[in-house]
């Protein structure tokens, strides 16, 4: 069982950057793959970004090249760095783990233009 709480989330301009992280607690198994995901008002949740165990990583195409998703050397924090952020952006963001089918409950992040 994995508890995931996220934080980092807020109010930013656009091209402005922030850098989420996601909180495990629990067994350390299940941050083996994890991934984020957003979903904005009106739309279906969306694959952001994943990192595998052995360090591999992917992007949704329109995160590549501004997002980077890491992880703590302990394995019990996952981040996610967003920078040159677009009004576009603007969603609720989740973290997962894939392992053990868990999600967090969510940090908002909203892009002004």
């Amino acid at each position: 069982q994995v508890l995931l709480v996220e934080s980092g989330g807020g109010s930013v301009q656009a091209g402005g950057s922030l850098r989420l992280s996601c909180a495990v607690f629990g067994s350390i198994g299940c941050t083996a793959d994890m991934s984020w995901y957003r979903q904005a008002p009106g739309k279906e949740r969306e694959f952001v970004s994943r990192i595998n165990s052995d360090g591999s990583t992917t992007y949704a195409d329109s995160m590549k090249g501004r997002f980077t998703i890491s992880q703590a050397n302990a394995k019990n924090t996952l981040f996610l760095q967003m920078n040159s952020l677009k009004p576009e952006d603007t969603a609720m963001y989740y973290c997962k783990s894939d392992s053990c089918n868990s999600w967090g409950q969510g940090t908002q992040v909203t892009v002004s233009s």
